[in-house]
């Protein structure tokens, strides 16, 4: 097993040691859909010290060939936004500093089901190098809609990154994905069909 390959089984041991992927409950996704699986963003924000950790442990397993080219971090406010601005200054710390600081910017949801840049980081992000990141990869739509929102405002994505990977995306981009631990989510079930709550199990609540 290599040193990257480590770090990922022990991240996902970690990840069920914090209590922050929950592999055997009923949970309700809130898009209409129940399953046995989730990754809790309470549990993995809760501490400011937890989500240090996972970050520098997925600098670890980035490229350094993207590390060195990232000019900002982006990521949605729904989860990723404090990951994105934990990522950017843990990279400086591994850099000379004589090296320009790395910029954050945030992308925010809308109704539409779409995300918006407000211009003063649209104004960031133009022209640069961008690394997109989140929590949690699950079909992939929200990397795609928020790399479209990066795109537009003139940013060039350079790679995907997120702490954990489902294995569930039906959605890819034409960048490296690479996901800190990954693991292959059971079978959801939509909320008419839940043989959880056929067995009337409770749903778990936070």
């Amino acid at each position: 097993m290599n040193k990257r390959d480590e770090i990922r089984h022990k991240a996902l041991k970690d990840l069920q040691r914090y209590e922050v992927l929950m592999l055997d409950g009923h949970f309700d996704f809130g898009n209409g859909y129940h399953g046995r699986l989730y990754l809790n963003p309470h549990q993995l924000f809760r501490f400011p010290s937890t989500i240090w950790r996972f970050a520098q442990d997925l600098l670890d397993v980035l490229p350094a060939s993207i590390l060195d080219a990232t000019e900002v971090v982006v990521g949605p406010v729904t989860g990723g936004a404090l990951l994105a601005h934990t990522v950017a200054g843990l990279l400086d710390s591994r850099r000379d500093i004589s090296h320009a600081p790395t910029l954050f910017a945030p992308l925010t949801p809308e109704s539409s089901g779409g995300y918006s840049m407000s211009r003063f980081y649209q104004q960031q992000v133009k022209g640069r190098n961008v690394l997109l990141v989140d929590d949690v990869r699950n079909t992939g739509h929200t990397l795609s809609r928020c790399a479209a929102t990066l795109r537009a405002a003139g940013g060039t994505l350079l790679a995907t990154a997120e702490i954990y990977d489902r294995l569930e995306a039906v959605v890819t981009l034409d960048v490296p994905n690479v996901a800190l631990a990954e693991y292959k989510a059971p079978e959801n079930y939509p909320v008419g069909a839940c043989p959880l709550c056929a067995a009337g199990t409770p749903v778990d609540s936070f």
